[in-house]
């Protein structure tokens, strides 16, 4: 009797099992299409991302009115890359120095126009770029780096040959700084590429989308790794082989860590593991005090345009 009693309940509890993984697999997707998916063609146009955040509202309006006052300076630019027609905006600001800034998930081109003004006044020309599925650009799928990098390492070789640039810097903004490092770390990056600049960077994927749905207070397990296998399986882009954390030690380039102490997503202890595991040998952090993910310029403007300016004049090539 008590074998057929251990098999009722091994049953009962794999069938709970099953069900449990059929309701969360629902709620995987449905997180999944929202945060990461270009459902519809209206979905991260250029326009901001959270017109009811007041932060992002400022941030937003202080970007557009840099891209308005350098309007004259801009000339749209265009690629094709892995089938895609990807589109951006080159500032001309004089010299073969240049940065492009990579912005986080559901942000256009015009959301970088705020981070331009200190590589401005490095004397750097700007390019922003819609990334693959956001603004202008074709494409479905937010792949956390896995493919936007080799899409960034195709602008490089535009804008080398285009406008001559010999000195390229990434900025990269949470996922962004994610794809600067896949790309520089590539054994083809071409040599032009001198330098990368990291505000919010994460460990890997999983460890900010876990902080992010305890911020929000939604499940966990399995829900957080349901949705990394659909980024796997759905848009071709495994986030656990392509952890920052695992190719950190790969980058040479001079590197600049920008961090808050008040980031919930990418969380103060994950991010000195990066700078501690970085492998370059010119390597810098700058924490602050004050401000959220992805808006620690908003609240320390002179400090963190300050820390970018000096960090690429003494490391320009």
């Amino acid at each position: 009797m008590l074998p057929y009693i251990i098999i009722g309940i091994v049953v009962l509890l794999l069938g709970g099992l099953v069900f449990m993984l059929i309701y969360t697999n629902k709620i995987a997707q449905a997180v999944y299409d929202d945060q990461l998916v270009k459902t519809s063609p209206e979905k991260w146009l250029r326009v901001c991302s959270a017109p009811d955040n007041e932060d992002q509202m400022d941030m937003w309006d202080t970007g557009c009115r840099w891209g308005e006052e350098n309007a004259g300076c801009m000339e749209e630019v265009h690629i094709v890359h892995d089938g895609l027609n990807l589109y951006g905006e080159f500032y001309h600001f004089g010299g073969d120095r240049c940065v492009i800034i990579l912005p986080g998930r559901c942000e256009c081109l015009k959301y970088s126009y705020y981070f331009a003004e200190p590589y401005k006044q490095a004397g750097m020309n700007v390019l922003v770029i819609d990334q693959r599925a956001h603004g202008k650009s074709d494409g479905k799928y937010n792949t956390i780096g896995v493919k936007e990098h080799t899409d960034l390492l195709e602008w490089v070789r535009y804008i080398g040959k285009q406008y001559g640039i010999r000195e390229v810097w990434f900025h990269g903004i949470c996922i962004g700084s994610a794809s600067a490092i896949l790309a520089v770390t590539e054994a083809d990056c071409p040599d032009i590429v001198k330098g990368i600049v990291l505000e919010g960077c994460f460990v890997s994927f999983r460890e900010t989308f876990k902080q992010h749905m305890i911020y929000i207070k939604r499940p966990v397990i399995p829900v957080c790794d349901e949705v990394m296998l659909k980024i796997k399986h759905q848009a071709g882009g495994d986030v656990y082989r392509y952890a920052p954390i695992r190719y950190i030690g790969q980058v040479k380039v001079p590197i600049l860590f920008l961090f808050g102490k008040e980031d919930v997503f990418s969380i103060p202890e994950k991010s000195q593991l990066l700078y501690d595991t970085c492998g370059s040998e010119k390597k810098e952090l700058v924490w602050f005090e004050q401000g959220p993910h992805s808006h620690l310029r908003q609240y320390n403007m002179e400090k963190y345009d300050q820390a970018i300016i000096d960090f690429t004049r003494k490391h320009s090539a």
